[in-house]
């Protein structure tokens, strides 16, 4: 965090439609983690900044809750168009500031894209329910009404894919939004909230409120926010979910992840290694479904299987997220650096083989990027550190399962609960599998199963807090409240008499 000069402008707020704060005292820097240096600094909003974030929102409200869904669809639909438009400016903007390289910036913008595609469907999607004479006389019908105000709080690793996921959602059905994205990233955001005011999006409908705890709290404490949404740590995921319940708001709040794939004796073990080479560190390893342990099952599967990534991971080129020849870039901090390589100075502390060490890395012409190599262990331990932590960069463990039973038991007994998968070529294992890995998303042959659009994402144990998990129909679910109405019309003289009285009734009434 630093101070600067009003000489000097910052990555600006966007608030009712125009760009804010860009002249504030309390900054901090943005990082390109390709060099190192500082590219940028972000505004940091103070408590009343986000209170005015707030009442543009709510201003909003009235407008465009009042707006028919298939009107809102169209805007959505006309926001997508310019975010495919712009496409090309906003992964290279992302890949800057995040470190990712730029084709994987691109599928960062798509996968969020398809989620606004989804939710653009909301005429349909928040169609209620009719009943035709539920009693004599009665019909009951309910609704789908949006909530109001709500927040999202998004992380670094996917500044336009989670923001896209909450923002679109709660858009379509109704709702208005204040984004508080990652400061480490924040451009993006921003820029995606000015193509939506370009698309037909009220002034006020999308903000973005840049900062830390400070904002975050002035968020949750605003009465006038009806529902949060989190995505990081879990720590601060379950922080933050119990602070929003004591506020009597809805919360639906992702932590971490420890995502593991079984390799079963029987699977394609070239196709196996590929896709865990490409889940282990794509992105650096920095995405919640990463895949950071390889679950082989047996010792001739297990060696063959380290054999085949070590060879894979030799021909592996990390460097600047924007050269064409990176597999992967930087992570994203030097602490983030500093962190991961203490963990597997941690591993080759506590016992495990360390195949590939990743430490070390020097980019000639890029010698300050915060850059860790890709980094196998073998022979780990359910009980080390490198098992039981997230860690959140290029580092793939190697935990050796005797049988299939020991296998499923190494996600099934985790404390996270995000991803898991399984290669094998029986299905009854794979059905097995899936039944009974206690994971909320699971990927069969498939590394990195995260749900389609219509479909919904979400974990669980230390994964995930709260009852509905993010896009799909559950998304629809969180971002609105369910009212029913039961109708009676009475029968009988209407001009100039009264209907029949049937006189005062002193007991519950029956569905019969």
């Amino acid at each position: 965090m630093s101070q600067q000069s009003h000489t000097q402008q910052a990555i600006p707020h966007f608030v009712h439609g125009a760009r804010t704060g860009a002249d504030a005292a309390r900054t901090s820097d943005v990082f390109d983690p390709s060099t190192g240096q500082v590219q940028a600094r972000v505004a940091l909003a103070s408590p009343e900044e986000v209170t005015a974030a707030v009442d543009s929102a709510a201003e909003a409200f009235r407008t465009w809750s009042a707006m028919n869904p298939q009107r809102r669809g169209r805007v959505l639909l006309t926001w997508v168009d310019l975010i495919n438009a712009n496409a090309g400016e906003l992964a290279e903007t992302l890949s800057r500031e995040h470190g990712k390289t730029f084709e994987d910036a691109k599928g960062d913008i798509q996968r969020g894209v398809e989620v606004v595609e989804f939710a653009a469907g909301a005429p349909h999607l928040l169609k209620g329910e009719f009943s035709t004479s539920a009693g004599t006389g009665i019909d009951v019908h309910s609704l789908r009404q949006p909530l109001g105000v709500v927040a999202g709080i998004t992380p670094f690793n996917f500044p336009a894919m989670i923001p896209l996921w909450k923002a679109g959602i709660a858009l379509a059905a109704g709702n208005t939004f204040v984004l508080k994205p990652s400061e480490r990233d924040p451009s993006v955001p921003v820029r995606l909230a000015e193509l939506a005011l370009e698309a037909g999006l009220p002034a006020g409908a999308l903000n973005v409120v840049h900062g830390d705890k400070a904002a975050v709290d002035a968020l949750i404490d605003d009465p006038r926010v009806k529902a949060v949404g989190f995505v990081g740590s879990t720590p601060i995921a379950q922080s933050i979910y119990e602070h929003a319940a004591r506020r009597g708001k809805r919360a639906q709040c992702f932590g971490g992840a420890k995502n593991h794939a079984v390799i079963m004796p029987d699977a394609d073990l070239e196709m196996a290694a590929d896709a865990l080479i490409g889940a282990a560190f794509g992105s650096a390893g920095e995405r919640c479904m990463a895949i950071s342990v390889a679950v082989p099952v047996g010792e001739e599967t297990a060696d063959r299987l380290v054999a085949l990534l070590r060879e894979r991971m030799a021909s592996l080129t990390v460097g600047p997220s924007l050269d064409p020849s990176s597999d992967f870039g930087p992570v994203v901090s030097a602490q983030a650096k500093e962190r991961i390589e203490s963990l597997i100075q941690a591993g080759v502390d506590e016992g495990a083989e360390l195949v590939v060490d990743g430490r070390g890395v020097v980019v000639e012409g890029h010698e300050g990027g915060f850059y860790v190599g890709a980094t196998l262990f073998d022979r780990v331990r359910k009980d080390m550190r490198i098992h039981a932590e997230e860690i959140f960069g290029p580092v793939l463990c190697v935990v050796r399962a005797k049988d299939y039973e020991e296998a499923l038991s190494l996600p099934s007994d985790h404390e996270y609960g995000n991803g898991v998968a399984i290669f094998t070529r029986d299905g009854d294992t794979a059905r097995d599998f899936t039944t009974r890995v206690e994971c909320g998303m699971v990927g069969v042959n498939v590394p990195i199963p995260v749900p389609i659009a219509y479909y919904t994402f979400g974990g669980w144990k230390a994964s995930g807090f709260g009852d509905l998990n993010q896009h799909g129909t559950d998304g629809l679910k969180f971002y609105t409240k369910t009212k029913t109405v039961t109708t009676r019309w009475p029968s009988g003289p209407r001009q100039g008499g009264a209907a029949a009285s049937e006189g005062a009734s002193f007991v519950m009434p029956a569905g019969s």
